[in-house]
């Protein structure tokens, strides 16, 4: 079985689709988020590290994945995503798969520039978030609808993505979905896990009684352990079930296993797309080969 048999996405003339209309087809989709290359991995002569980097990319976008890339504003100073891909990817690689993130913690222009050069690059969807306000630089503008609705105006071509959170507020984030300011053509969630399916069905109840048509990817985390110093160095960034975790990795379970838990569970309560954060590099298409197959996303 091959990558591409894994994944349940449409693939027929899949390059020409941006990511919002290949949620709106039949089945379920998978993603998978990664950062780009650390900068000094860039400019050193780590090569071998580099070309693991490489390959893990161009690996699943040719078994028709979809590649979320973070934003080098938030977190580690990973290299730039547009650049690493312009610099790294080869002609026969379908950038249109590649969806950069962008957080609002750039200036406007670099904002807008970074959207046209997307587009020029190829790339068919981006997702625009605000970026966390308790640390580095400051917003360009307050709430990242208003760089959606600019971005819109200058590329009305790229489909754009939104963030929205099951942890908080539903009725409010339900309200952020069903308002004309959204302007978001699908969305993104925070990270949930099989502990808070509960709040993962609220959500989608409500969708379905409010009639929202976006569609949207759940985030599942792939966590490699349960270190005490690791989860709650993690928790200050996503809602992580400390306890949980811990009895689930004290019995035995693997971080696969753990992982199509989530799964399954969110299957079960009419999540169908997911993206997956944390998988690393090496040997990316065997742990999610081995992911999609006990989770019967196949």
């Amino acid at each position: 079985m091959n990558m591409s048999q894994m994944n349940c996405n449409e693939v027929t003339d899949s390059s020409k689709l941006n990511l919002a209309e290949r949620l709106r087809r039949p089945g379920s989709v998978t993603t998978i988020e990664l950062r780009p290359p650390e900068k000094d991995i860039i400019e050193s002569s780590d090569t071998n590290r580099l070309a693991t980097i490489n390959y893990s990319m161009q690996d699943l976008v040719l078994n028709d994945f979809f590649v979320f890339l973070t934003d080098q504003a938030v977190g580690l100073s990973e290299e730039e995503s547009l650049s690493y891909l312009e610099a790294n990817m080869g002609s026969e690689i379908p950038i249109s798969r590649f969806v950069p993130f962008l957080t609002c913690k750039h200036t406007l222009e670099y904002c807008l520039n970074f959207a046209d050069r997307a587009h020029s690059l190829g790339c068919k969807s981006i997702v625009v978030v605000g970026g966390d306000k308790s640390v580095g630089l400051p917003r360009c503008v307050p709430h990242s609808y208003f760089l959606r609705e600019q971005i819109r105006k200058r590329q009305p071509e790229i489909s754009l993505g939104g963030w929205i959170n099951p942890h908080k507020d539903l009725l409010k984030q339900i309200d952020y979905l069903t308002s004309g300011d959204f302007l978001a053509d699908f969305y993104l969630t925070q990270i949930v896990s099989h502990h808070s399916v509960d709040l993962v069905a609220e959500f989608l109840e409500e969708c379905d009684k409010r009639n929202v048509k976006i569609p949207g990817l759940f985030g599942v985390f792939y966590y490699w352990n349960a270190k005490p110093v690791t989860l709650k160095r993690l928790d200050d960034f996503l809602p992580v079930p400390i306890d949980e975790l811990t009895r689930e990795f004290d019995a035995g379970d693997t971080p696969e296993a753990v992982v199509v838990r989530t799964i399954r569970a969110l299957k079960g309560v009419g999540a169908k797309n997911i993206y997956l954060s944390n998988l690393g590099y090496k040997r990316v298409h065997d742990r999610l080969k081995k992911i999609l197959e006990q989770s019967s996303v196949i």
